[in-house]
């Protein structure tokens, strides 16, 4: 990896590789359910399940710009927001990433790309009207941290667990349909095969939540670190968060299922359940930056 002046974090790559090395295991398992019970069929169910798994690592960033209606920015169009991008791509000794504006009231940011040469960091229109510079640079210094730190990829990685056991899912259904009640066997298999693929996904998705909630913290400090101004960053999460409230809910519905890769969560109620959360709580993250200011000395 690149180095960058972004502060290294080796509790965030520590929990990348225990993340990895977990989804590993959970690959050689469910693989090997597969070669048991599927015979023939777990060849072609592979094959594209590994074909969708390359296009999802190497077209990361244009499904997510996709989804998320972004589009790609001159610095004619955006002034600001490539200037930002410019000092502190500068600042961190990083390559530039393309940048790019979505067009939604959600204020919001997110970053994507497998590597530091084909990243791209978006900011919302409703993000942009709302924040302040200095603000704004907080926020964006968090995003390109997660480039640095290369989270971005692994989370990409990391999710498509769920996607894979999902398939298996629906493809052992759909086979056990085929043959119905003639073969007893079948039917085992499709439920055998069922039962695990939900308990895949489901240590999946709390691997997933447990490396998101700490990469934002290390985002938040990488970020309040890197540019000095952790109480601007501070001032962005609150002012953020405030102004969810305001977003109409069908709006926050559309955003909810990225929010593993936004800035802040659409949804943050309280009720919900920590281990289940993709953020820390805006107590936790400011907080951090409150002792992070101590440090530094500044308001």
């Amino acid at each position: 990896m690149a180095q960058t002046r972004f502060a290294p974090d080796r509790g965030l790559t520590s929990r990348m590789v225990t993340t990895m090395f977990f989804i590993g295991l959970l690959y050689v398992v469910i693989v090997g359910v597969l070669v048991v019970l599927l015979k023939g069929a777990w060849v072609v169910i592979l094959l594209f399940a590994g074909a969708l798994f390359v296009a999802q690592f190497w077209f990361s960033d244009r499904i997510a710009a996709f989804s998320m209606g972004a589009r790609e920015v001159t610095p004619e169009q955006a002034p600001e927001l490539h200037a930002a991008v410019d000092r502190l791509c500068a600042l961190a000794d990083m390559p530039k990433p393309r940048v790019a504006v979505a067009d939604s009231d959600v204020p919001n940011a997110f970053a994507t790309g497998r590597n530091q040469k084909n990243s791209m960091v978006c900011a919302t229109t409703g993000l942009l009207r709302r924040l302040e510079p200095e603000e704004l640079e907080g926020v964006l210094a968090h995003e390109l941290s997660h480039v640095a730190h290369r989270d971005v990829a692994v989370m990409t990685i990391a999710s498509f667990l769920g996607v894979l056991a999902g398939l298996i899912t629906r493809s052992a259904l759909w086979s056990g349909m085929g043959r119905g009640n003639r073969d007893n066997n079948a039917a085992a298999a499709v439920l055998i095969v069922t039962a695990v693929s939900a308990v895949v996904y489901a240590i999946s998705f709390l691997l997933t939540r447990l490396l998101s909630r700490y990469r934002e913290l290390s985002a938040d400090r990488a970020a309040a670190l890197l540019t000095g101004r952790p109480s601007a960053l501070a001032s962005a999460l609150t002012k953020v968060t405030g102004q969810m409230a305001r977003i109409p809910t069908r709006d926050l519905r559309k955003a909810e299922p990225f929010n593993a890769f936004f800035f802040a969560p659409a949804f943050n109620k309280e009720s919900v359940n920590r281990l289940l959360s993709s953020h820390p709580t805006l107590e936790q993250r400011l907080d951090q930056l409150g002792r992070i200011s101590a440090q530094l000395g500044r308001p």
